[in-house]
């Protein structure tokens, strides 16, 4: 019997899978059958997860990694790649900046571009030949709602989500004859450490009344959870979905399509 949703003998790469969304898609993933690679700036966050897997006798694995950083990436993702085909990749590092273009200083731009822009091209670059020469594989990467509407004071964040959903888009059609499927993710907010960290940062003091005024601009009523998150990228990575490829999945709480009045 073909149990759904399999990813026995895959592997997986997970980008800032030490904690939030990339631990629960990497738990996700793992309880699945996958064997799982955290890759992680923080390399604590990426072992605690790993040995968290384990424990549950699964397979996973923790590496210290900056994205933005290519040589970094390649050796990565090649010793990766000596132990077996690469299956799966999962975009998901990221990080956030508040204001709009006049409060964006050029740090401030770079900063966003290295990790959510170059960050997923040194691991699609370096992914994707591995994947061509094993036949074919899956990519998903994580974009957001701000890469379809207008969101105030994310300039820079709503720019480096736009370029991974047009990546996303460009990757599909460009590798769809060597059975590379891409697709992306776009999540409003969800409740995780770093939101919990971007709201103590950016609004002290006002953090309880902060966290349900943005709670409550999902028309739904509340954030996302992680592992809904992880949820809907175990699908789209299973064979399940192998006619899924191009697309641009909101899960949002209504946000994109129901915040009109």
């Amino acid at each position: 019997m073909n149990i759904k949703f399999s990813l026995k003998n895959k592997n997986a790469i997970i980008t800032g899978g030490g904690s939030g969304i990339g631990k629960a898609i990497a738990e996700t993933l793992s309880i699945q059958g996958a064997y799982v690679h955290i890759l992680d700036y923080d390399i604590d966050s990426a072992n605690e997860t790993a040995q968290d897997i384990k424990a549950q006798n699964l397979l996973a694995n923790a590496y210290f990694c900056d994205v933005s950083n290519f040589e970094e990436v390649s050796k990565t993702i090649s010793s990766i790649a000596s132990l077996g085909s690469i299956d799966i990749l999962i975009n998901n590092a990221g990080i956030a900046h508040v204001g709009n273009i006049e409060s964006c200083e050029e740090e401030d731009l770079d900063r966003l571009y290295n990790i959510n822009i170059k960050g997923v091209y040194n691991c699609l670059k370096v992914s994707i030949p591995f994947m061509k020469n094993n036949g074919g594989g899956v990519i998903l990467n994580m974009a957001s709602i701000a890469s379809s509407v207008g969101i105030s004071d994310r300039f820079a964040y709503s720019m480096t989500k736009g370029a991974v959903l047009t990546m996303t888009y460009s990757i599909a059609k460009d590798y769809i004859d060597d059975n590379i499927r891409c697709n992306c993710i776009s999540p409003a907010r969800v409740h995780t450490p770093f939101v919990d960290g971007f709201i103590k940062k950016n609004y002290k003091g006002n953090e309880i009344e902060m966290f349900e005024k943005l709670s409550k601009t999902q028309p739904i009523g509340r954030m996302g959870k992680p592992q809904e998150i992880a949820d809907l990228a175990l699908f789209l990575c299973s064979d399940e979905a192998s006619f899924v490829t191009g697309t641009n999945y909101g899960i949002d709480g209504g946000y994109i399509t129901l915040n009109s009045k």
